[in-house]
Parts: C-alpha cells; sequence; structure tokens
C-alpha cells in the first residue's frame, strides 16, 4: 500500500496528507481477506493524515477498528521508504488518497519505477480518488500507458465542490484525459465508482475505496 508524503496545500495553511478511510477502508478488506499488507510512501515513517478525514462525520467502521488496533497504527507510524520497494515481492500494489497524491506521488521517481515493475510481472496496480496520479510518472517511463485505459479518479466536479481545485497543482481528472485516458465517473458526485481495466482497478473517491479494495482481491484470488 502506497501512501503520500505530502501535508500542505497549494496557497493556503490548509493541511492535506492521507485520507484516513482511504487507508482503513482497504487494509482491512485486505486483512479480512487473509493478505498481509506493507506500508510505504515517499519518505517513510509516519504520513500526514487530512484533518478533514478524521471529523466525526467522516469517521468510518474501519477508521474506528483502526484506531484499536495498535498493530496496524505502528505499521502507519514506521512505513518504509518508496525507494526500497520492489514488486517482486508482492502480489499487488493498493496507492491511497487524500490531495497528498498530486505532489508527490504524481511526480516521484521512485514511484514510476516500482509501478512499471509491477505492470511487467502483470500484477494489480489499484489506486482510489487522487491515488491515480501516481500513474502518470508510470505513464512518463511507459508512453502510452494511459491511451485509451479505463478509469476514473476523484473528478473535478467533486474537485469544485470541496472547493479545493484553487489549492491544488492540478485536477486529476483533466491531467489524465490529456495523457489519454478513458475516464469515467458516477452520475452523482460522492457516489461509489469503480473502473476494472485489465490489470488496474481504480476507485473515484472515498465512498469507493473499500469497493475498489474488493475487486483487487477478487482480482488476486481469482486471477484472469
Amino acid at each position: 500500500m502506497i501512501l503520500t508524503s505530502h501535508e500542505r496545500m497549494d496557497g493556503t495553511d490548509a493541511m492535506t496528507g492521507v485520507w484516513l478511510g482511504e487507508m482503513t477502508d482497504p487494509y482491512y478488506e485486505f486483512v479480512d481477506a487473509g493478505f498481509n499488507v506493507t506500508m510505504a510512501s515517499p519518505l517513510g515513517g509516519e504520513p500526514p493524515l487530512d484533518p478533514m478525514s478524521k471529523l466525526t462525520e467522516h469517521i468510518t467502521t474501519s477508521n474506528r477498528r483502526y484506531l484499536n488496533d495498535k498493530a496496524a497504527r505502528q505499521q502507519f507510524a514506521n512505513t518504509l521508504k518508496l525507494e526500497n520497494m520492489h514488486a517482486c515481492a508482492f502480489d499487488g500494489v493498493f496507492i491511497s488518497g487524500g490531495h497528498g497524491p498530486l505532489w508527490d506521488l504524481a511526480r516521484h521517481p521512485a514511484v514510476g519505477r516500482l509501478l512499471l515493475e509491477f505492470v511487467k510481472e502483470d500484477k494489480p496496480i489499484a489506486a482510489v480518488c487522487h491515488g491515480p496520479a501516481a500513474l502518470l510518472p508510470l505513464a512518463d517511463l511507459y508512453p502510452g500507458y494511459l491511451i485509451g485505459k479505463q478509469l476514473t479518479a476523484f473528478s473535478n466536479m467533486e474537485e469544485t465542490l470541496v472547493m479545493r481545485h484553487n489549492n491544488i497543482p492540478f485536477e486529476l481528472e483533466s491531467r489524465l484525459k490529456e495523457y489519454g485516458a478513458d475516464f469515467s465517473a458516477a452520475k452523482l458526485p460522492f457516489s461509489p465508482h469503480v473502473v476494472l481495466d485489465g490489470q488496474l482497478i481504480t476507485g473515484q473517491n472515498p465512498l469507493s475505496a473499500a469497493s475498489t479494495a474488493q475487486t483487487m482481491v477478487e482480482l488476486l484470488t481469482y486471477p484472469r
């Protein structure tokens, strides 16, 4: 599981980072399915958490479970550095969201290198919300990877509704389309939406995190 290390929005004092439910929902989907999860981030150590994701209205069952899970919290506090990760050691990779990936995962050289290894080994790549920003450095190393690829991510409409479009380096939907991706979104903003294209699984927003992980579990359990 790849997590962002970036914690600050542009042009504001607002903080960002990992969206808690986009880490906890998938984490427990994998753990309950019998998988071992390794957490990694660009800087290693404890990633920043988006303060908004800890507010009462965003607290999910998995978030509450995580707060009482000492082992999971210790793992989150001690993520490994991405530069030391290699696809050969894993069955697949899941990239969590929060706005942070727009800054670091979207341009970190280790991200592109690692995801390219997963592509070459034909292993699943899953990403939710702003996590698909990590596909951009992959596409830079593998020109044409995103052309015609069916996927989703946090939409421009959702970005406008959360009033963050002036505080981010780019709108992810627009950038993915610039790379040639076949982008789709739920008709109703903030509704669950998951897209599977070959070994790539993408989810649109926080409410898509669990179902994105469930799709990955199915792909790992019953390979195509």
